[in-house]
């Protein structure tokens, strides 16, 4: 019970904390808000008081409601799915495509050159170089959640945010392909052997696998929605697949010498939903409803992700100096990485200017190559660890009004406006362009 009366309470400082910047004027997005909110209802703030409901007084307490967050998880990647309607990416597949890719790994190079300097300035004791080039690995990730929150909190369309979706999608299959690759020549360096099974056949298998499970249980979704006559029931069948789904995406095959079959589960809900939304004809309307159930607990996820960040990171001067340097690096790669590809591709002005912009933002799928970067042995693992914690902190709290800021300056925003303003405006410009 105390679990439940603390998530009910991380809920409600959530949105009280929206109220509260909005009676400020700070003109900040609800993701920051709801951040924000769960730094203070975590085990550093409210939670060390141990007052019952009124946070979660630990780490422990917090990992009993993971559940939560990848179900949210899985949601927000199914949303995102939608964004891979085949009429779209007539006009932004190939562009989404090339830029996605190249801007992961020049922002992944960036850093990893920006780290192994610093590791030559410092010494080897302070900064490793299989650290140092783990880290330039985890740099490519870009958080989907924070974005799409932020789009569809203000109804944000243009050019900017129809490749800027698609492109957090690829985000997770670049990232694990980079980091496979990078982690394995770290382990090499820390005295292991270079494996092509860890670095090459597991990555790809794992991408594989997870678009062909996608596959069949969007196909499958599709098929069975059709026996139904009420969309209400139809929502509850989509709501029970993609929990289903992440369920199998937990599960690991092993199929001996080393390699295994795993999923990701980004890409298997990314997968489940561009199937359902291209073969489904009560998509639209199914995806609107989920829309609306889903905002309580997309709001209780970046509560959670709030209280999970580790103030303690604070402590060490080290991690805050590597920290530093990591975040402007990896900003820099991934603004010139989108300019110069979105210009390789043509792009308009607005595009290539504000699009790296609203790539900042990183959180969950970094987090999870922190946990497997941990076979670097304790000492390396910790410092990743600590780096990572630190600059997910930083990217979370600035990460979303960034994005915010440069979708207003796009034109994608309208300034001041509020959802329903912004809702009606884009509603009036879609039924003059169908008259």
């Amino acid at each position: 019970m105390r679990i439940l009366l603390a998530t009910a309470f991380a809920l409600f400082a959530g949105l009280m904390m929206t109220r509260v910047f909005k009676y400020l004027r700070l003109n900040f997005p609800d993701v920051t808000a709801f951040l924000i909110a769960g730094v203070l209802v975590g085990p550093f703030c409210l939670g060390a008081t141990s007052v019952p409901g009124l946070g979660f007084d630990s780490m422990e307490d917090l990992s009993r409601v993971t559940v939560l967050s990848n179900v949210a998880l899985g949601f927000i990647a199914f949303d995102i799915g939608n964004e891979f309607r085949l009429a779209q990416l007539k006009h932004t597949g190939k562009t989404a495509t090339v830029i996605g890719i190249l801007q992961a790994v020049i922002a992944s190079l960036l850093v990893d050159a920006a780290l192994i300097g610093l590791h030559f300035i410092v010494g080897p004791d302070v900064l490793p170089l299989p650290v140092a080039i783990t880290l330039g690995a985890i740099a490519a990730a870009t958080a989907p959640a924070a974005t799409l929150m932020v789009v569809r909190q203000y109804k944000a369309k243009g050019p900017v945010t129809s490749l800027l979706l698609p492109i957090v999608a690829l985000d997770d299959a670049v990232g694990l392909v980079i980091f496979a690759v990078s982690f394995g020549i770290a382990e090499a360096m820390d005295g292991g052997t270079l494996n092509a099974v860890s670095v090459i056949v597991n990555p790809l298998l794992e991408i594989v696998c997870s678009l062909i499970l996608g596959a069949v249980m969007g196909t499958l979704l599709t098929v069975l929605e059709k026996i139904f006559f009420s969309n209400s029931n139809r929502l509850s069948l989509t709501i029970a697949f993609v929990i289903m789904t992440i369920a199998l995406s937990s599960v690991t095959v092993p199929l001996g010498g080393g390699v295994e079959i795993s999923f990701s589960s980004l890409l298997v809900c990314m997968m489940l939903g561009t199937m359902f939304c291209n073969l489904s004809e009560y998509s639209t309307d199914i995806m609107n409803r989920s829309s609306k159930w889903t905002a309580p607990l997309y709001a209780v996820f970046f509560v959670l992700s709030g209280a999970q960040l580790d103030l303690s990171v604070f402590k060490y001067p080290l991690v805050i100096v590597i920290g530093l340097v990591f975040i402007l690096a990896r900003c820099v790669g991934k603004y010139f990485g989108a300019l110069l590809s979105s210009t390789m591709m043509k792009c308009s002005h607005t595009v290539r200017k504000y699009l790296g912009i609203t790539l900042f933002p990183q959180a969950g799928v970094a987090l999870g190559m922190v946990v497997s970067a941990q076979a670097l042995g304790a000492e390396y693992g910790a410092l990743i660890r600590n780096i990572i914690l630190f600059s997910v902190l930083v990217y979370e709290l600035i990460g979303p009004l960034l994005t915010k800021i440069s979708l207003q300056r796009a034109g994608e925003i309208t300034s001041g406006a509020t959802d329903a303003q912004n809702r009606a405006r884009f509603e009036k410009k879609e039924k003059k362009q169908t008259a």
